[in-house]
């Protein structure tokens, strides 16, 4: 067959699999990722038939996809909205950055993995899926939460943190020196600096410039900046997701609305290869072998994640109830874990299948920690409540006040229905 019928047939075949793979994971409720990730293990390196023909486009798309992920997260912020998360929820970035970031840098060189190694395993189990975690809060209807805004500062600060880290990750994977490496960062946090200088100062005239009435004008300025810019910063070595994000920053008002409807169906194209690509790029024989540590970080990570976001709605005063429901939301990894292993595979073969399996089990819990884990934890403290209240049977009658403060703590331990508004 020719060269070129054959990428034909075989991207053909990989966009409509992607397609009904899609509908699928939308009728069971489930992120189309771990399919995606599977699909490419399926049909990669070891797999049961693999793509020659389409894989060098397929490398290419993948780049494309992380290019367009970060930049349409970009998008979600403005400069100003990223400054008041700065100012407000850098505790609570510290103690997530601290308690998940953690687990898998011990992980990696437990299993000797080495300095590089670790620094990229941490960033996999640290950061949590936007994308996931954006569609499991719209599924749940819990967008008008108290405990959202809590949520959503916790994934900016994550969000903002990549701008640093993934520059120094790439700087240690090209084997740079101590010196190199401080280069590195000190460029990253300076065009970080500058971006958020010029879209908080200037934003209004750089969206004016970008701005057009015509969709398809709109749709190649900006497509064509972002690709630009990306590609000037990986030659400085901080990171081609990283100059999109900051593309994505840069860019306010109606010109980030038009361009997010215009990108959003590029993007969800595009981060599908990319998933693929990551499969393919692993073997699937590879798998069975880190399985039992991919679900021991998983428990450990898990948990740790819960805690961040208890701890981080705790501080933001909401109740019980809502800082169960923050803690299991943030459960879910996904594009980021994949993107940061994607690029650390190369040094370390072996962080691949592991944040493969990582990113699998976690993709699919994800979902079941933020639907269950307030009942679970209601229940939990409402049996306690019962055995303790035998050991009290004899305890003089309660105060007015101390009725009600006791009706409302039990009011807040009430579990409610997955989907309803909640507001403590």
């Amino acid at each position: 067959m020719h060269d070129t019928t054959a990428l034909l047939v075989e991207l053909g075949a990989v966009i409509l699999g992607l397609g009904l793979i899609g509908r699928v994971a939308g009728r069971i409720g489930l992120s189309p990722i771990p399919l995606y990730l599977l699909a490419g293990l399926a049909f990669g390196h070891g797999g049961l038939i693999p793509l020659d023909a389409s894989e060098e486009f397929t490398m290419v798309g993948a780049e494309i996809g992380v290019i367009l992920l970060l930049l349409l997260l970009g998008l979600e912020y403005s400069a100003s909205e990223l400054v008041t998360s700065l100012k407000t929820q850098y505790p609570s970035g510290a103690v997530d950055f601290v308690l998940n970031a953690t687990p898998g840098a011990v992980a990696a060189l437990v299993l000797g993995w080495g300095p590089v190694g670790a620094v990229a395993l941490a960033g996999v189990t640290w950061i949590s899926s936007s994308g996931v975690i954006a569609k499991v809060m719209t599924d749940l209807g819990r967008l008008g939460n108290r405990e959202t805004p809590v949520i959503l500062g916790v994934l900016v600060m994550e969000d903002l943190a990549m701008a640093v880290y993934l520059p120094l990750l790439t700087a240690m994977l090209a084997g740079v020196s101590l010196a190199g490496g401080s280069l590195a960062l000190v460029i990253a946090l300076g065009t970080v600096g500058f971006v958020l200088y010029l879209a908080l100062r200037h934003g209004r005239l750089i969206s004016r410039a970008v701005s057009s009435d015509n969709p398809e004008m709109l749709l190649l300025v900006v497509l064509g900046l972002t690709v630009l810019v990306a590609g000037v910063a990986q030659q400085l070595q901080v990171s081609a997701a990283v100059g999109a994000f900051l593309v994505g920053i840069a860019l306010s008002g109606e010109v980030a609305e038009g361009a997010r409807k215009l990108l959003t169906p590029l993007r969800d194209l595009f981060a599908a290869v990319f998933f693929v690509f990551f499969g393919l790029s692993t073997d699937p024989a590879d798998i069975p072998p880190v399985l039992l540590p991919a679900a021991i970080l998983a428990v450990v990570t898990v948990l740790t994640k819960i805690l961040t976001g208890w701890y981080a709605a705790r501080r933001a005063g909401v109740g019980s109830r809502g800082r169960w429901r923050a803690g299991g939301m943030l459960v879910a990894r996904g594009e980021f874990s994949i993107v940061i292993a994607g690029l650390a595979v190369a040094t370390e073969p072996r962080i691949g299948p592991l944040a493969t399996a990582y990113v699998l089990i976690l993709v699919i819990v994800g979902p079941l920690t933020a639907r269950w884990t307030e009942p679970a934890a209601a229940k939990i403290q409402a049996l306690r409540g019962a055995r303790s209240g035998g050991a009290v049977a004899e305890a003089p009658p309660k105060s007015a006040p101390e009725r009600r403060a006791a009706a409302a703590s039990h009011d807040d331990l009430t579990p409610e229905p997955a989907g309803e508004a909640r507001g403590d």
